[in-house]
């Protein structure tokens, strides 16, 4: 078989044989190279095979794209005869790079297969893509196209160097308490390990954190799935996918984070892309030293694309209903006259009122106790307290009884039945089981856009500043049909809806709104102020205390947390780590009041706004809260949160873990959590790590200023223990 090798290079005088700024590209006989301080990239010409080296050793070899077409099946770049590489300058909002395009042609399908992979002279990472051309015949139609695959097929691998190897997977949402992966290898003896990470996902050594992140920076069509599977090779991986098209269903029969309740929810396939040009999603590339490094780089590049948030003046604090009852009002626990003392009491806080309106946010409430009219009373109550309202609705799910298919949704002349999304027997989907059951709503619906202003007038009329959306996930499921059939898959919908959402807070309530988001997906992520890095958290310490659920606890979500600090001032101005308990949750065994600082801790490391959801007529709770929520310190921070850097990942499914955090600034601050019941827990650190100058400081507590040590100036290395089953923060206070 002979293979018609070329290269072109759109540059005057064939410029790219020599260093331009950061690249360099030079071909062979068989190969194009490109290289620059960060990546060497090799096209070969011969199979259409594309390797990958980055300068930190991980290495992604005999890489292909494919995409599948539902009519006429697979089709691999190597399955093409005929490989042609060009290379050309650039410019765009990000910066000057260069662009590779790979095309591939010449095989049975008829197509043509283009591979776009962009280098930035600036910036470490790099893109890839993958746009498939009918170049006959009807047009495509595929819900699975992939830029970027390593398989056993075409001797494919993805190695990550280092003593401690991890593959790190994450959930497609924040919901059912799902626990991110860091999955190792175990020996030549033990089992490979497989599964399947959204959106994103990473490789790193445990020791130096040195590795790759790869995930997806476009978010208005398909959910990306990154399928992979170990080899029995410590590091190795030898099948990867990165590919648009993951739609994936509950399975009960698995552990929650091993396929049971860590994907997308759909009852159906992903929804196909049509025409005679095909593109999948774009996939961020970046191997770097220190792999927190290469995920701030990957929020940062969502947001220079997709677009974020932004909020002016300090972050808001409120008080939750939820953690007081689940449903407001249902079981008489907190009663109108209640939240009127909950107001009386926060006034009194003069720390937690000095720098925004506290805000009073409802929570999911019984609407035939808390009407709007006394909702709207209140808020007036609220407003001679100097505090503010806060709204909470479901957009994309109404809660109904099953045989209430036929009752109108509230604020439209539309049956339920008419907007709800539908399987492949064309039932309706259930986004939550059960005679109550949440029913998955139609984005794209005209019922759905009159709910939503329904209840932002509802919003408005009691003055709310603040909105928490919940459940949105269920907007991004895939359905058999929808009202707009232009919209063609559930994360299309989704991205259409909140961005429905988002003008209409505008228009209806006006600017300046707090957004915070629940249950949802990661992405898109530009629509709110804040989202929950883990929903629903207890505040007691591990999930197995005895009397508590085995979940919620705040241990779980600072494991997961760390692994997510990276979103707070990328993705989002704030997190959200859910609301602090002062003595007990809803019916929960009460918490000792070590529970309550560990948890304020916590939220702190994450960079979350500040909650709670007390029921500060119990005369514990709100001595405690003097203590805590009323603390200069703390009510100074969470007026600007900004989320700590881990010194090291969670890792492994323990609950013994052991997680250090730092925050850079003219004060530092430095956290050790010690969720272990029988070891003391000792942290080494080191003034390089924390980038500290050459002169003294002085160790304090954080809540009581208290002197703890000090840092002899010069002084390279120096410790801090926690307790078993507590949590150390401190401040290195310079000494002049």
């Amino acid at each position: 078989m002979k293979y018609k090798i070329t290269i072109y290079c759109l540059i005057a005088l064939c410029s790219w044989s020599l260093k331009i700024r950061a690249q360099q590209i030079t071909k062979t006989n068989d190969s194009a190279v490109v290289t620059n301080h960060q990546v060497t990239i090799t096209v070969n010409y011969k199979t259409g095979l594309i390797n990958y080296h980055f300068s930190n050793g991980v290495v992604l070899n005999n890489t292909v794209a494919y995409l599948v077409d539902v009519k006429t099946g697979y089709c691999s770049t190597s399955d093409c005869r005929l490989h042609q590489a060009v290379t050309k300058p650039f410019r765009d909002s990000l910066g000057k790079g260069v662009h590779i395009f790979v095309k591939h042609i010449d095989n049975k399908k008829g197509i043509m297969l283009l591979q776009q992979i962009t280098l930035y002279h600036d910036h470490p990472y790099l893109l890839v893509s993958l746009t498939g051309t009918a170049n006959e015949g009807a047009p495509f139609e595929t819900r699975d196209i992939c830029p970027l695959a390593v398989l056993p097929k075409y001797h494919g691998s993805l190695f990550q160097p280092g003593a401690e190897p991890r593959l790190l997977d994450v959930p497609f949402d924040n919901d059912n308490w799902v626990n991110v992966l860091e999955c190792k290898w175990d020996g030549a003896d033990k089992p490979i390990f497989s599964g399947i990470s959204y959106e994103y996902a990473a490789v790193y050594d445990n020791k130096t954190l040195s590795g790759l992140v790869v995930g997806s920076v476009s978010h208005d069509f398909w959910k990306t799935g990154i399928v992979y599977r170990s080899s029995k090779q410590t590091g190795l991986i030898d099948s990867l996918k990165i590919y648009g098209g993951a739609a994936t269903e509950d399975n009960p029969a698995l552990k929650p984070a091993y396929g049971g309740l860590d994907g997308t929810h759909d009852h159906v396939p992903h929804g196909t892309m049509t025409g005679a040009v095909v593109n999948s999603p774009v996939i961020y590339l970046n191997g770097l030293s220190d792999v927190r490094k290469a995920f701030t780089d990957y929020g940062h590049i969502n947001a220079s694309i997709n677009g974020r948030q932004t909020w002016k003046g300090n972050a808001p604090v409120y008080w939750n209903s939820f953690g007081v009852e689940g449903v407001l009002g249902y079981s008489g626990v907190m009663m109108p006259k209640d939240l009127g003392k909950i107001a009386d009491f926060i006034q009194t806080l003069d720390n937690f009122n000095r720098y925004s309106k506290p805000v009073l946010s409802i929570d999911s409430y019984d609407q035939s106790i808390y009407t709007t009219d006394v909702l709207a009373s209140f808020g007036k109550y609220a407003e001679k307290k100097n505090q503010q309202m806060g709204f909470y609705f479901i957009p994309f799910a109404i809660w109904s009884w099953k045989n209430s298919l036929d009752n109108k949704i509230a604020g439209s002349p539309y049956a339920l039945r008419e907007a709800v999304l539908r399987d492949k027997n064309n039932q309706p989907i259930l986004y939550k089981d059960g005679d109550w059951c949440a029913y998955a709503m139609d984005p794209t619906h005209p019922a759905i856009r009159l709910y939503i202003i329904n209840q932002l007038e509802k919003a408005k009329a009691i003055g709310a500043k603040f909105i928490k959306i919940d459940f949105l996930t269920a907007g991004a499921l895939e359905s058999a049909t929808r009202f707009n059939p232009k919209v063609r898959s559930g994360l299309q919908a989704y991205n259409y809806g909140m961005k429905t959402l988002r003008s209409l807070v505008d228009s209806v309530m006006g600017p300046d709104i707090f957004i915070t988001q629940a249950i949802s997906p990661m992405f898109p992520s530009q629509y709110a102020h804040t989202r929950f890095i883990s929903t629903d958290v207890y505040s007691h310490l591990r999930d197995d205390q005895a009397g508590f659920p085995h979940y919620g606890s705040t241990e779980a979500s600072l494991a997961t947390g760390s692994h997510l600090w990276w979103v707070q001032g990328t993705l989002w101005p704030y997190t959200n780590l859910d609301v602090s308990i002062m003595k007990q949750f809803q019916k929960n065994p009460e918490l000792s009041e070590k529970e309550v600082k560990v948890r304020l801790y916590a939220m702190m490391a994450m960079g979350s706004i500040l909650g709670d959801g007390s029921d500060f007529g119990d005369k514990l709770a709100a001595d405690r809260a003097k203590i805590y929520l009323n603390n200069k310190n703390m009510a100074a921070f969470f007026s600007n949160p900004k989320a700590f850097t881990p010194l090291k990942f969670a890792d492994g499914e323990t609950l013994d873990q052991q997680l250090s955090f730092y925050l850079p600034a003219k004060v530092p601050l430095l956290s050790l959590f010690n969720f272990d019941k029988q070891k003391t827990f000792t942290q080494q650190w080191h003034r390089g790590d924390l980038n500290l100058g050459a002169r003294a400081y002085l160790i304090k507590d954080f809540l009581t200023d208290a002197p703890l040590g000090k840092i002899a100036k010069g002084q390279d290395v120096f410790s801090l223990t926690a307790a078993t089953e507590d949590a150390l923060l401190v401040k290195l206070v310079p000494v002049n």
